[in-house]
């Protein structure tokens, strides 16, 4: 499966974005997808995921509450709303997909096998 993400720009703290991962291939429904964030020199550090099955969502504790992960499967795309942003949540955003991933590793960047090519986020203060 390919993965496209977009949907990154500056905006100012307190501002809002949605981010979007579409994909290409086939039973996307069947993939779990997670979204990742790194920044200069950083490793890439796990944001949000969504199950292939019920579609459940999984937050970092640094978005919780702000950021909001959904999938249509209908148009096989996973969307990342973000409210509420700061400024450290600037960096490069990365959606990610197993297929049947599930429970804890979808926290995990190794646990994907997909990638997309990344969207970047800036936050100004």
């Amino acid at each position: 499966v390919q993965l496209q993400a977009s949907g990154g720009g500056l905006v100012q703290t307190g501002g809002s974005l949605r981010l979007a991962c579409a994909a290409s291939g086939r039973a996307f429904s069947h993939y779990a997808v997670g979204w990742f964030r790194q920044t200069p020199g950083r490793e890439r550090v796990y944001v949000a995921a969504i199950s292939w099955s019920e579609g459940s969502p999984y937050y970092a504790d640094s978005v919780k509450g702000r950021f909001t992960i959904s999938r249509d499967d209908a148009v096989d795309t996973v969307y990342l709303q973000m409210n509420r942003l700061k400024p450290e949540d600037s960096a490069v955003y990365y959606c990610a997909a197993s297929q049947y991933l599930t429970g804890f590793r979808l926290r995990f960047g190794a646990s994907y096998d997909y990638w997309g090519q990344g969207t970047l986020v800036t936050v100004s203060s």
